[in-house]
């Protein structure tokens, strides 16, 4: 029996991932949950799960006395002795504490949080090194590419492919794109996520984050690492192999296959919940460049990447600073390509070496924002 730890429980990854492991009680324990301010629903899964462990990150005086408060709680659950899988669905670069304290206890990190190896991934490779812990991908995308390399090294790889929808804005022209409303962007076509990573969709800010990841993940250079549009979602990435041989994974959109697979991976367990693939109902599968004009802050990104240093957690920062106040309604939808490259023209060149200078960066990757939008 495997004790698991979700990290956001309350969210998106988290809740899939609970219906998840309610279908293999037998193999897996939930010993710990934590959420950032949904107490009503954390309580609901308190009752089902019986955690021995429990934290609202932003709770009150209402909240129980037995759940842990406070960002702090994030490590602790993530280190928990009886923890052997951390899931780490915590949004944005916040997760990159719990991330790094999982791997240096030598854990098993089922990352969903992306953002831990875009800010920190030199500093997640050691202390993977240094902890014995694991990474493995609960994204879409590069659980697709793991299920591909099936064990291969990066020697063996010619290219990745990562798939993007295209999102909500596939079809618009460039100028229509940077006036879109907070209800336009939060329309995905495919997927149902939150609010944060469904604007990054959007913006396609994702796929560059998830391009810096891939490299992370599996060691290949950015130039090995190529983007194109999938409107379906069937095909979740591809690897072409030194040889030309291409291999691709294909499933309905629904995150509950590769959250699965990062809990028994290597192995693969039966799962009557997963959705069945028809191909004949799936139709035509169809493929498009990237408009690089009406969805500039894949570039910027992948630039960021390419710079390293500071460069990747100042892009991210300034993504979520700059999302933030999109929501808000503070800034319209192309202001957030403008806050991040603003952020990159003034910080890219900061160090980022440790943890102390990339939080530096991130901080003023966000300043920057907020100064450019005078918010």
């Amino acid at each position: 029996m495997q004790g698991v730890a979700i990290l956001g429980s309350t969210g998106s990854i988290g809740t899939t991932a609970l219906r998840v492991l309610a279908r293999h009680r037998d193999r897996f324990a939930v010993r710990a949950v934590t959420a950032h301010a949904n107490a009503a629903l954390l309580a609901k899964q308190v009752g089902e799960w019986a955690p021995s462990y429990v934290a609202l990150v932003e709770g009150d005086a209402e909240t129980p006395a037995a759940w842990r408060r406070g960002s702090a709680s994030l490590v602790e659950a993530a280190t928990l002795p009886s923890v052997d899988v951390v899931l780490n669905a915590i949004v944005g670069a916040a997760g990159l504490d719990a991330t790094l304290a999982a791997l240096g206890a030598g854990k098993r990190v089922a990352l969903a949080n992306k953002e831990s190896l875009v800010v920190g991934g030199a500093l997640v490779d050691a202390a993977a090194t240094r902890g014995g812990g694991t990474v493995v991908p609960v994204d879409s995308e590069h659980s697709a590419i793991l299920q591909c390399l099936h064990g291969r090294g990066a020697s063996d790889i010619r290219r990745l492919v990562i798939t993007a929808s295209g999102g909500p804005f596939r079809e618009w022209p460039a100028d229509r794109v940077r006036s879109a409303t907070v209800q336009d962007a939060l329309n995905h076509p495919t997927w149902s996520m939150g609010r944060k990573i469904t604007v990054d969709s959007a913006t396609l800010a994702n796929k560059a984050l998830e391009v810096i990841e891939a490299h992370f993940l599996f060691g290949v250079g950015y130039d090995q690492i190529e983007v194109v549009v999938h409107p379906q979602s069937i095909v979740h990435s591809m690897v072409e192999f030194r040889d030309g041989s291409v291999l691709a994974q294909l499933g309905v959109p629904s995150m509950e296959l590769p959250i699965l697979y990062a809990l028994s991976h290597p192995e693969r367990l039966e799962d009557a919940g997963i959705p069945v693939f028809d191909p004949v109902a799936a139709g035509r599968l169809t493929f498009e460049p990237v408009r690089h004009d009406a969805f500039p802050c894949l570039g910027l990104g992948v630039a960021a990447g390419r710079a390293g240093g500071a460069a990747p957690a100042v892009f991210n920062g300034a993504n979520e600073q700059a999302v933030a106040l999109f929501l808000d309604g503070r800034i319209p939808f192309g202001g957030i390509a403008t806050g991040i490259e603003q952020a990159l023209d003034r910080h890219a060149g900061l160090a980022g070496g440790d943890l102390e200078s990339l939080w530096h960066a991130d901080a003023a990757a966000r300043r920057s924002v907020r100064e450019t939008f005078g918010c």
